[in-house]
């Protein structure tokens, strides 16, 4: 009687390891099914994108994890240069751009953009040390730094002639503390906020932002289905209050409203 009682619990404990293990493989081939979705950003602009620990970080790539969640998929944050990200994308590299992409005329002939997912002034920066310039105008003519082939830069163009071109904006910020290399840097005013504030940097805003931006994320044309679920996704994690959750995390405010 005993041996048969042995004999059973085997049978039992046989059966449970069995449905163990066919469950654990059931999610991990769930998982691996789970559709990829990629999105690129440069990862050199804090504290939307940069690196921390070797892995990217920031505002953009929290928001791509959770866009990545309500679509059900699987998110897969890249690095790119700036000054390539579109033709990357049109190239098939990512699905993507959750990089703070300004919404233009000119980007929309060759992307499309989803709802605006933040707005941000074009901020002119001087160094605090700096008393000769005191309004917008006192920029005219000088040494402006920008990002390279970003829409501050065809903003700087309208100021003066005397253009130089950064593949970062802390760095652009960092040379108004150096006298001689610039006069000015344009950037997003939530850029240039956060280098004050926890880089320490000694800059200061001039005057109001010289236009606000609407900040998309970019699609390849033609993929309207994919622009219509990050909309709705967008849409959502609004109302659940994950963006807003993200967004106190590295501005300590809602940027959205």
């Amino acid at each position: 009687m005993k041996k048969l009682i042995r004999n059973l619990m085997g049978v039992a404990s046989a059966f449970v390891i069995a449905a163990t293990i066919n469950v654990t493989q059931v999610d991990t081939a769930q998982a691996a099914d789970k559709e990829v979705f990629t999105y690129a950003m440069t990862g050199l602009y804090p504290p939307f994108s940069f690196r921390k620990g070797g892995e990217l970080s920031g505002f953009d790539m929290e928001i791509g994890q959770a866009l990545a969640k309500e679509m059900g998929m699987q998110p897969n944050p890249v690095a790119n240069p700036w000054q390539t990200l579109i033709a990357a994308l049109k190239s098939g590299r990512f699905d993507a751009i959750i990089g703070s992409m300004a919404i233009t005329p000119e980007r929309q002939k060759q992307v499309n953009f989803t709802d605006p997912y933040y707005s941000s002034g074009a901020q002119v920066f001087v160094s605090t040390d700096n008393k000769d310039i005191t309004d917008v105008e006192g920029i005219r003519g000088k040494k402006i730094g920008v990002l390279v082939s970003s829409s501050f830069a065809d903003a700087a163009k309208k100021y003066s002639d005397n253009i130089v071109t950064y593949t970062d904006d802390v760095t652009a910020l960092r040379d108004l503390t150096v006298g001689g290399r610039v006069d000015a840097v344009i950037t997003d005013q939530l850029i240039g906020e956060n280098a004050i504030l926890n880089a320490g940097l000694g800059v200061k805003p001039l005057g109001d932002p010289i236009y606000v931006d609407d900040i998309g994320i970019a699609v390849n044309k033609g993929n309207e289905a994919l622009v219509d679920k990050l909309n709705k996704a967008l849409a959502t994690i609004k109302a659940n209050g994950e963006y807003a959750k993200i967004s106190k995390k590295y501005f300590g405010r809602n940027i959205a409203e």
